[in-house]
């Protein structure tokens, strides 16, 4: 009897301190696809809904995938659009032998600061207590009780950047088909500490967070545990829950698995101050590509890590940018501002021809500075779609709304409709620019950038350019996170 399984992806990284709401428009500009449309988008590509059409091929499963929803990370979720996600995924639920899910981890909906944990409790309900319910994650969730309450098993990502979503999701199906065999019976427990942050913000090159992942991949080989993950938790949420967690699961054995995730945590809490990435100043940054654009043959990659739109930043702040164009950099490119209006503006002016345009600092004009005003020469306009074959993508296809390319000076700046971080060559490609030909190239990200950015830089260096981040971190402004907690609160 082939076993059927539900299936879906629902996926939202919430900054709790962006006045933008998240509502169905922002998962259309994103991805939002329901049944019938996700085979064709997603079949063949190295993705988690990729992974499991293979896995229900192999398995001889009994498939259903009602939708498939992300939308940049951004404020609030909806009620409207969470209800209605779960509401498609609760009406398929009944008579399923397995649910294999794709979520996040850092959902925060307006009545519901864990929307992940809402939307497995009411599954929970609606399947009971003996059908198995696995959901991989990212490793930036703020991982609760009700999660770990709700599902057989969580599933973290183990890169960051994260490039191992095709890996989690195959190693999920395996596990959910052993519980539905009846081999397994999976049960999964968490472990936090009174923590704001930590685990080096969850980079897994070197540190606590390669640490712990290294212990937990040696627990599963050795059988010990069938699934440890490491979260190292997302700053920009304003919840009670917020922080990094250890999750383990094992065949049943509770006291075992709370033993390993405590121990994980007491390493996480000892080594919270560990930071490895020091951030220059907006003036030292320009000052260093200026320097360095003399015989460059390899570009100086610049992060603007405050203005990240992949923690749901605005992605429009002008600080560095306006510091790159007064310090007349050459042969230097910029990705992105997010701006909509100065892409008409740009659309309305013509490809080839000059005008003025003012950019960015349209939301906070104290989140990373005020409007820009340049002349600026169209140099190309398109329709921002295009197929990403970088290491974070795996030939999905991605959009970005109307899209277009000014040059100003020596600097080329990208402006984009939907906003996003810099993860792919192809966000620049798509537009003309040949990033490993600029002497500077400067990308909105935190991190991920690092998987196609860093292999063609010559040197990688990150900057606080006054960001939504940066007035996260240095105001504050928490108000339902637990207390006491680390560092807003002194403790032993």
């Amino acid at each position: 009897m082939a076993f059927r399984v539900l299936t879906g992806e629902l996926a939202h990284e919430t900054n709790t301190f962006s006045i933008l709401r998240t509502g169905l428009d922002a998962f259309r500009r994103g991805a939002l696809l329901t049944a019938n449309e996700i085979p064709a988008a997603r079949r063949g590509t190295k993705s988690s809904i990729g992974a499991t059409f293979e896995a229900a091929d192999e398995f001889g499963w009994s498939l259903t995938h009602p939708i498939l929803a992300h939308a940049n990370p951004s404020g609030l979720v909806t009620d409207e659009a969470f209800e209605y996600f779960a509401g498609l995924l609760l009406a398929a639920a009944p008579g399923m032998d397995g649910i294999l899910l794709h979520l996040h981890g850092a959902m925060v909906t307006e009545s519901h600061q864990d929307g992940e944990g809402e939307l497995l409790r009411r599954l929970r309900a609606a399947v009971g207590p003996n059908i198995p319910i696995v959901a991989t994650l990212d490793l930036h969730g703020n991982i609760t009780q009700l999660m770990a309450g709700n599902a057989n098993a969580l599933i973290a990502v183990r890169t960051y950047p994260h490039v191992d979503y095709y890996e989690r999701a195959w190693q999920g199906a395996r596990l959910l088909q052993r519980a539905m065999l009846g081999e397994v019976n999976p049960r999964t427990v968490i472990a936090k500490r009174p923590m704001l942050r930590g685990l080096d913000g969850g980079r897994t090159q070197s540190g606590p967070m390669r640490d712990l992942i290294d212990r937990g991949e040696a627990l599963e080989r050795d059988g010990k545990a069938l699934v440890v993950s490491v979260c190292a938790g997302f700053t920009a949420a304003d919840i009670h829950d917020i922080g990094p967690s250890v999750t383990v699961t094992t065949d049943g054995d509770d006291t075992a698995g709370q033993a390993i995730a405590e121990s994980f945590m007491d390493h996480a809490w000892q080594t919270r101050d560990y930071v490895s990435v020091q951030h220059r100043s907006v003036a030292d940054a320009v000052a260093y590509a200026k320097a360095g654009e003399p015989g460059a043959t390899q570009p100086l990659v610049i992060a603007e890590v405050t203005d990240n739109p992949g923690s749901g930043h605005y992605g429009d702040a002008t600080n560095l940018l306006r510091a790159m164009l007064a310090a007349d950099l050459q042969n230097a490119a910029f990705y992105p501002i997010f701006d909509p209006q100065a892409v008409r503006d740009a659309q309305a002016i013509g490809v080839g021809q000059s005008g003025p345009i003012t950019l960015g600092g349209k939301h906070d004009i104290h989140a990373g500075g005020g409007p820009l005003t340049v002349t600026a020469h169209v140099v190309a306009l398109t329709d921002g779609r295009f197929q990403a074959f970088g290491a974070m993508a795996g030939g999905v296809w991605r959009n970005y709304g109307l899209s277009a390319l000014l040059r100003v000076g020596g600097v080329e700046i990208a402006l984009i409709s939907n906003n996003a971080q810099a993860t792919d060559l192809g966000q620049l490609t798509s537009l003309g620019v040949d990033p490993t030909r600029k002497a500077t190239v400067v990308v909105k990200s935190a991190h991920h950038f690092r998987a196609a950015f860093q292999p063609i830089a010559r040197e990688v260096i990150t900057c606080d350019g006054g960001g939504l981040g940066s007035v996260i971190l240095k105001q504050g402004g928490f108000v339902n996170v637990r207390r006491p907690i680390w560092p807003l609160d002194p403790i032993a």
